[in-house]
């Protein structure tokens, strides 16, 4: 009796056993697998609008500095609207603190704006230095001429504003002496001129939004007349729309608020005209890194300069991805009329 009952405990799981345990194992294993799916569609999704709000925070705020230097030394009635040779063999079609859609430099991604920023960055006065005699073809006698330094990038201008205004970039050459400026490129019949000094490192940054992505490029030392992806550095990722408009003062007097907007560049052809931009209103739209299992968005996101009209998105799947947008209207500090209630009605 005692072998039998031996050979019985041998014996292990019968198959019914057997597959009783299958069962209840997979019927775990399909628990397990449906959690980890919820916690994974959640985690996505919560990263998803965390990757947008990042990227579109990061590239709005760039975006306001820029801005916020639009113009900086650049001003002047002697330069606004001017075509400024670079002396790269480019140039920039029409000198302004910002130009919406800019000629000369290719669109970006469909329904989106490009954006060319010009700023200065001298330490010198914005109405630049009078000159009072030209004693060789590219010297000039400027008062505080110690306060150029070789290597600034600097345009002198001639007493009468040329017709066309065609002016150039160039850079002093020389030291300074204690009463001239030297520089690499002299301009003729300057004196009773004006020589503008923009620093070393001005900037003329073209911004456009390419492949999905907010990107940037520098004409003095980029060619931006192209959209070869060498040529237009990344700022920012998954950035698919970029909106613009001026804003302008148009109550008589004028307040220094904006009042109406629009991206109409026709109206910008004299000096005169920037009297009546106070800044500008800029929007991005950012979208998650990876697609949703399902449709997310029931229509396209919009914005303040065309809130009827949805922004177009790109791809068929645009619906499976979350989206963020960022706006922000910037004043042009450095504008001609910027808190000048006495300037021309717009």
């Amino acid at each position: 009796m005692m072998r039998r009952l031996h050979s019985r405990r041998e014996r292990g799981l019968s198959l019914v056993e057997l597959m009783v345990g299958i069962v209840v194992a997979m019927a775990a294993v399909l628990v397990v697998t449906q959690m980890f799916k919820l916690s994974e569609g959640q985690r996505r999704t919560t990263t998803g609008g965390d990757d947008a709000q990042m990227s579109g925070a990061i590239a709005i705020s760039l975006l306001q500095r820029e801005l916020r230097q639009a113009g900086q030394g650049l001003m002047s009635p002697r330069l606004l609207m001017c075509q400024l040779g670079l002396g790269n063999g480019r140039s920039v079609a029409s000198l302004a603190p910002l130009i919406i859609n800019p000629a000369g430099i290719p669109a970006g991604d469909d329904d989106t704006d490009v954006l060319l920023i010009a700023y200065g960055a001298g330490w010198a006065s914005p109405e630049g230095g009078l000159i009072g005699l030209q004693p060789g073809p590219a010297t000039y006698a400027v008062p505080g001429s110690l306060s150029y330094q070789v290597g600034d990038r600097v345009i002198v201008t001639t007493q009468a504003r040329p017709d066309p205004c065609q002016l150039t970039l160039t850079s002093v050459a020389a030291v300074p002496t204690t009463a001239t400026v030297t520089v690499t490129l002299g301009q003729p019949n300057a004196a009773n001129g004006v020589l503008f000094n923009l620093g070393r490192t001005p900037r003329f940054l073209a911004y456009a939004v390419r492949s999905q992505r907010l990107t940037v490029c520098d004409l003095l030392t980029q060619n931006c007349t192209n959209a070869l992806p060498e040529n237009w550095t990344e700022v920012a990722d998954n950035i698919v729309s970029l909106r613009a408009q001026y804003a302008r003062d148009a109550s008589t007097p004028r307040d220094g608020t904006a009042d109406t907007f629009d991206a109409v560049n026709t109206t910008l052809d004299t000096p005169i005209s920037w009297g009546c931009v106070v800044g500008a209103r800029v929007a991005l739209v950012a979208r998650s890194r990876q697609p949703e299992a399902v449709d997310v968005p029931a229509s396209a996101p919009t914005w303040s300069g065309a809130a009827s009209a949805p922004l177009q998105m790109p791809g068929d799947d645009w619906q499976r991805y979350r989206y963020k947008t960022f706006e922000a209207t910037v004043p042009l500090r450095n504008a001609p009329g910027a808190g000048e209630t006495t300037f021309p009605s717009c």
